[in-house]
């Protein structure tokens, strides 16, 4: 299979779709690989290391959309990048389509085939390929929370440790999933006084062994909800419900009474947000203020540590982006039901149930798209 991956071109994305190392194993099982001129920049990785690896090196990325048989990304495809899709052809990257109509509908337009990574699952219940961004997502919230509660970024000026004599900030993270997990470790090793906040009581009995009494529990019910953010000096929304729209668990009322100069780091962004004030920011513009209170909603978070989500994503998705280049997308598909839980849209039909009940549209199967005919262009 002929596999291209483009230049990521959203504000500040510096991850690439696939390392050398990558493209050398791709290489050796007989594909054809072409890396956009600059792809890996950002990830510290040159383009001589894609070429020893067996890459080929293309001047734009419209030639790597018109050669490819699959394009490997990391963000979701821009307007100008959608434009390109051609029907039959394999996109595979994180999409989130839920918050996204525009997307959605383009992407239907396309009658190319669109495999979210966000949506693939495992053996065990979980989100493979989205767990190592959550991961490091998790790991940033503390992280830039805590340059955000700076004074001269907008916030209150509290440092989230505290010092002897000087309490530490209270740290408020809303889901107990791996990126609240994630975040809650980093701010408890930063000295913060952090409570998670989750509706799964097997979830809560998880967070309470790992953490002991370093970490409080709350189970959440919108009262309670309402009652924490109050004493939040840095709330945290990590709430996810596969390849749906967040639950917006925080409305506009509940952030008018937190603190003044308190911050939102709304993670769950990239699926609408969980907070009723959160709307999507850049790394270039990253922060906002509503009612007093900064809010940071980048929807591409691990960008900002571009080298280390790069080689921490390419580990999860080799195994299925071979699978898909050695078998053919219908082979691959049938032998793996979790693969073909990532897909989200084919031939011009939407095959994730979440996505079409988000824009109310209509949805197939996988398994009956796969084996249906295309749905005709319509001039």
């Amino acid at each position: 299979m002929l596999i291209g991956v483009p230049k990521e071109i959203k504000d500040n994305e510096f991850r690439v779709g696939l390392t050398p190392s990558s493209v050398a194993e791709l290489v050796q099982n007989g594909h054809t690989l072409f890396v956009q001129s600059g792809a890996g920049i950002g990830s510290g990785i040159a383009d001589d290391e894609y070429v020893a690896a067996g890459a080929t090196i293309a001047a734009t990325s419209a030639e790597i959309f018109e050669r490819a048989d699959m394009i490997v990304k990391v963000k979701e495809p821009l307007p100008p990048e959608r434009a390109l899709l051609r029907p039959g052809q394999i996109l595979f990257t994180y999409l989130h389509l839920a918050p996204d109509l525009r997307q959605t509908k383009e992407l239907i337009a396309s009658r190319a085939t669109c495999i979210a990574y966000e949506t693939v699952t495992s053996p065990s219940g979980g989100l493979p390929l989205l767990m190592p961004m959550s991961e490091v997502a998790g790991r940033l919230a503390p992280q830039v929370g805590a340059h955000c509660l700076e004074k001269e970024a907008g916030g209150r000026g509290v440092l989230l440790g505290g010092v002897p004599g000087v309490p530490a900030a209270d740290v408020i993270i809303l889901g107990g999933g791996v990126s609240g997990t994630h975040a809650a470790t980093i701010a408890l090793g930063m000295g913060a006084n952090v409570t998670l906040v989750d509706r799964n009581p097997d979830a809560l009995r998880r967070l309470a062994f790992h953490f002991g009494t370093g970490v409080r529990t709350i189970f959440s019910t919108r009262s309670a909800i309402a009652e924490i953010v109050k004493r939040a000096d840095l709330l945290i929304g990590a709430v996810l419900v596969p390849g749906a729209a967040a639950p917006k668990l925080v409305t506009r009322q509940m952030v008018a009474t937190m603190k003044p100069g308190a911050v939102i780091v709304d993670i769950a962004i990239d699926q609408g947000g969980c907070c009723e004030t959160s709307r999507p920011t850049t790394h270039s513009n990253p922060t906002y203020v509503v009612d007093g209170i900064v809010h940071y909603c980048v929807t591409n978070m691990p960008g900002a540590v571009a080298r280390t989500s790069t080689f921490a994503l390419n580990n999860a998705t080799l195994p299925f982006i071979l699978a898909l280049a050695g078998k053919g997308l219908k082979t691959a598909m049938a032998d793996d039901p979790h693969l073909r839980a990532g897909l989200n849209i084919h031939a011009g039909r939407i095959t994730c149930k979440p996505v079409a009940e988000a824009h109310g549209l209509e949805w197939a199967p996988a398994e009956t798209a796969l084996n249906a005919p295309p749905i005709a262009m319509v001039s």
